[in-house]
């Protein structure tokens, strides 16, 4: 069986039955554990299905994926991004850096820099930031999420004092209107807090963001000045043509 034809075939049954584990699919589709992963993490990564362990569900867009998952689709493209994104920052600089995989690749692309002051509501970029000596972090208060991301009305609070350089700023979603989606409504809060209280927000994003789906609308493209991402699809181009925000594509 063609893989074209094998992944409609997936898409189809998981749309089906909601959830069908690994093992079910090998019986299915009659093919070995190992391509149905390679299928499930590829359609995954185009957001057509919910990769869980052990199998697939069907993508919702009132729920984010599993943080370990997220944190493994697309990262050869974020690590593009974040170098890219790295070479704008220049010593000495403040900034923000949000809850997001592909902001945790630019806290790592960041540390060859010296004397940076960071705050942020990402305690996996926190930890990864600290091995610098130079940086001056500082984490932000709130409720924390099992994926590290920090949120609550005391993180916009806490936020909302500093007036920085740059924010750094993951999203979810982007609409083919230019909007900004996200899944949860307190984490769009914050971002929305990083937005004012940058003098420049860099918005830090790979492809498949641009075909997914979400219910909390952040803002528009138009509301940060740089979006850095690996390719354009062409349902976004279009709003991108009259857009007052800079694009930086990381090929």
């Amino acid at each position: 069986m063609k893989q074209s034809i094998r992944h409609q075939k997936i898409i189809e049954l998981v749309a089906q039955y909601g959830y069908l584990s690994t093992e079910d699919l090998v019986a299915q589709l009659e093919v070995s554990p190992q391509t149905i992963r390679r299928d499930l993490n590829i359609l995954a990564e185009l957001d057509l299905i919910r990769r869980h362990h052990g199998g697939a569900a069907f993508p919702s867009s009132v729920e984010n994926s599993d943080y370990i998952d997220r944190k493994q689709f697309f990262s050869s493209q974020k690590n593009r991004i974040a170098r890219e994104v790295a070479k704008l920052i220049p010593n000495g600089s403040s900034l923000f850096i949000d809850i997001g995989t592909t902001p945790e690749a630019v806290a790592i692309a960041l540390l060859e820099h010296k004397y940076l002051r960071i705050v942020t509501n990402n305690l996996n970029a926190a930890h990864l930031l600290r091995q610098n000596e130079s940086f001056d972090i500082t984490m932000a208060g709130g409720s924390l999420r099992k994926d590290g991301g920090i949120i609550g009305e005391a993180t916009v609070s806490f936020i909302s004092q500093f007036r920085l350089d740059f924010g750094i700023l993951g999203i979810s979603a982007i609409d083919s209107d230019g909007s900004l989606l996200d899944y949860d409504y307190h984490e769009v809060q914050v971002k929305r807090a990083i937005i004012e209280s940058s003098r420049q927000t860099l918005l830090v994003t790979d492809h498949s963001k641009f075909t997914r789906q979400a219910i909390v609308r952040l803002g528009e493209l138009n509301d940060v000045e740089y979006l850095f991402t690996d390719k354009i699809p062409p349902s976004i181009s279009q709003y991108l043509q009259n857009a007052k925000t800079k694009l930086v594509v990381c090929e």
